[in-house]
């Protein structure tokens, strides 16, 4: 079997037995230290500093992660500021910030790969299915090539508590070329919800809900940067496959920033005294920001489960009544018409949607 048909878990066993050892306690053990140490840093009235995101400053790939998979279809470029991954018949490529983090902020410059890309899928994430195998969380944007002519789309999902078979996936177009220059897209995540960013616009917000329960997500994770082969449901739901007379397919990463409550497999747990995770609650959307928010979903958002009937009789309970929106997809969930088969979702199995 060629390497890049193999799911990429099989190329993080190494990388995940050495997060699973470095904890070397469970779970349980470990969220209890983690609330009692939170509770003696609020007692003694230690309260973060506002954080201004538009600050905050980006760090060269060995100040903060470490290769996956690939070989050499991970480059480093400009002293190691940015970082090359690409795809050929042999294997995709990928990394991962070398601690995992409890709340943050973490955005990089992306430059997509142009001309035909149907079935490729380049992904930035957060997640801990290396350490949580059964009951991860994870917060995904998701780059799914297309064939010649038509335009790259960019899919937005969350996941808590190994809640893969609930899918709460957001789908766009873009309204620019990703091919032809560098684009922002960041990720904040706090206690109580979770932004997704492109070029500093919010185009995404997911509030915490009593009806969630533990499908927000609320363990630390690790943030990654993939490239891989799904053909199977990335391009018109598998009808178009990735076709390696057109490889390496290659993106390109910059900007990188790691900014949350750093916790550190090899130490157990972070105290952060510097930046608590409470910091990033303070980071909300504005009025002037969710006016234009509105106005850019309505423009380019081309699927959202919150308006998928077929899928959810009535909308799951933390979806915003955006009334506009749901005259829009009358219940259909897609303006295309289109919708995606939605199986059981794992970002770290390229499967087969």
């Amino acid at each position: 079997m060629a390497e890049n048909q193999q799911s990429p878990t099989e190329k993080y066993t190494a990388y995940s037995y050495r997060k699973k050892m470095a904890y070397g306690v469970s779970p349980l053990y470990f969220f209890f230290t983690l609330f009692l140490l939170s509770s003696s840093l609020l007692a003694a009235g230690r309260f973060p500093a506002p954080i201004h995101l538009e600050n905050l400053t980006s760090i060269s790939f060995d100040e903060g992660y470490t290769q996956l998979f690939g070989g050499g279809n991970l480059m480093l470029l400009r002293q190691g500021k940015a970082v090359r991954i690409s795809l050929d018949e042999r294997t995709g490529a990928g990394f991962a910030s070398n601690d995992l983090f409890l709340h943050g902020f973490f955005s990089a410059s992306i430059k997509l790969p142009s001309d035909y890309a149907a079935g490729v899928v380049v992904a930035f994430y957060m997640s801990n299915v290396d350490v949580f195998e059964k009951n991860h969380d994870e917060v995904d944007f998701e780059f799914l090539g297309n064939i010649r002519g038509r335009d790259w789309r960019v899919q937005t999902n969350v996941y808590g508590n190994g809640s893969t078979g609930f899918g709460r996936e957001e789908r766009y177009g873009l309204w620019f070329d990703p091919t032809e220059d560098f684009h922002n897209y960041s990720i904040l995540w706090s206690r109580n919800r979770i932004i997704f960013y492109i070029d500093r616009k919010p185009i995404r917000e997911v509030v915490r809900t009593e009806s969630m329960g533990g499908d927000f997500p609320s363990k630390p994770m690790s943030l990654y940067a993939t490239i891989w082969d799904g053909s199977g449901w990335a391009t018109a739901g598998g009808r178009y496959k990735v076709n390696y007379k057109y490889a390496p397919y290659a993106a390109e990463f910059a900007g990188l920033v790691l900014h949350g409550c750093a916790v550190d497999p090899i130490d157990r747990l972070s105290l952060c005294l510097q930046h608590e995770s409470e910091v990033y609650e303070f980071v909300t959307i504005t009025p002037e920001q969710r006016l234009a928010m509105r106005g850019l979903r309505k423009r380019h958002m081309s699927y959202s489960y919150c308006y998928d009937g077929k899928r959810y009789r009535t909308p799951p309970p933390e979806c915003p009544a955006y009334v506009h929106e749901s005259e829009e997809f009358e219940g259909a969930g897609s303006r295309s018409g289109y919708r995606r088969h939605h199986g059981k979702h794992r970002r770290h199995q390229a499967s087969d949607e």
